[in-house]
């Protein structure tokens, strides 16, 4: 690959980093609208039934390759994952939190990301700078968690909705990283396509054991899982798989704080979410984290282009 070719590729996973960040932040939204006509379950399985089906259809159209054999039961298994675990937990959290909440408890997924990146083969060691950004990041989320569970108890909502959050986070970053690691000829997106329509095909068994399929969707829930399949998965969940081959871990990880801020404004904007000190406090700190991941991850690349840095210089072991 030419330098400008690497130019171009570094730009466009920049660019579908941001419109990771703009349009997951508004699926929040698009999701506690749709739970007012469908069960989480079933719409998690509608959801990306029809994107994963509409993404692989144009893939076979324009002649992509196609997964086959173990490659595509290994992409699968990390669509279930990532998908299923991740986004399904996700639409359960809201039906008992606020959509902006949600958002905000979200924000460990870096935590999560760059620790279990570390524990896998090959995996990056994370720098002790990256690690302390990290950390702020994880302050904030403690100090907007911590008053809701002393009052509400161990058995309460909030609580309830931040462990479930914890599962989801698990899930998402754990199909993430091991699709990373998958041998595949397939392009980003068409990988992408497969994860969606594999998540969407296996949450049918839950949803059909678990929940009761309404006879008939409202216009207003039908428009949301309209947004979330166009918006959320086929632009979204594309762009966030081409970044994850193209950037690095915990610069891609940086959407989960950029996202709380689009789903915070419009929870406010549609339901009136409470949005006060505590929040808009709890946010400052997280994004002090950003700078901090940001500002190592930049070194971090810096060193490595110049030719200086040892091997894992500075890194913690797993």
């Amino acid at each position: 690959m030419t330098k400008s070719q690497e130019q171009r590729s570094r730009t466009n996973a920049y660019l579908a980093l941001s419109a990771v960040c703009f349009f997951w932040g508004t699926t929040y939204l698009g999701i506690r609208i749709s739970l007012e006509g469908l069960p989480p379950l079933y719409l998690i399985a509608i959801r990306y039934v029809i994107s994963g089906s509409l993404l692989v259809l144009g893939a076979r159209i324009g002649g992509a390759y196609l997964p086959r054999g173990r490659e595509l039961i290994a992409t699968a298994v990390c669509g279930i994952t990532c998908i299923g675990i991740g986004n399904g937990c996700l639409a359960i959290a809201e039906e008992w939190i606020p959509s902006g909440l949600a958002a905000l408890f979200y924000t460990t997924t870096p935590f999560w990301m760059v620790g279990i990146d570390a524990l896998l083969p090959r995996g990056r060691k994370p720098l002790v700078s990256t690690l302390a950004g990290l950390s702020v990041g994880l302050l904030g989320v403690v100090y907007l968690i911590f008053p809701a569970a002393i009052h509400e108890g161990m058995r309460g909502r909030t609580l309830a909705g931040f462990l479930i959050l914890q599962l989801s986070a698990l899930g998402w970053v754990a199909g993430s990283l091991l699709q990373k690691r998958v041998e595949t000829r397939a392009h980003p997106f068409v990988t992408g396509a497969v994860q969606q329509l594999a998540a969407g095909l296996a949450m049918f068994v839950p949803a059909a054991c678990f929940e009761k399929m309404p006879s008939a969707v409202p216009l207003r829930p039908t428009l949301a899982v309209t947004y979330l399949v166009v918006f959320g998965s086929i632009i979204g969940f594309s762009s966030f798989i081409y970044c994850m081959s193209r950037l690095p871990v915990a610069v891609v990880s940086i959407y989960t704080f950029v996202n709380p801020v689009v789903a915070v404004f419009l929870g406010w904007l549609f339901f009136r979410e409470p949005f006060g000190y505590r929040e808009l406090m709890a946010m400052t700190i997280i994004f002090v984290g950003i700078a901090l991941v940001k500002w190592s991850e930049l070194n971090r690349q810096r060193a490595v282009s110049a030719g200086t840095a040892a091997p894992e210089a500075g890194a913690i072991s797993p």
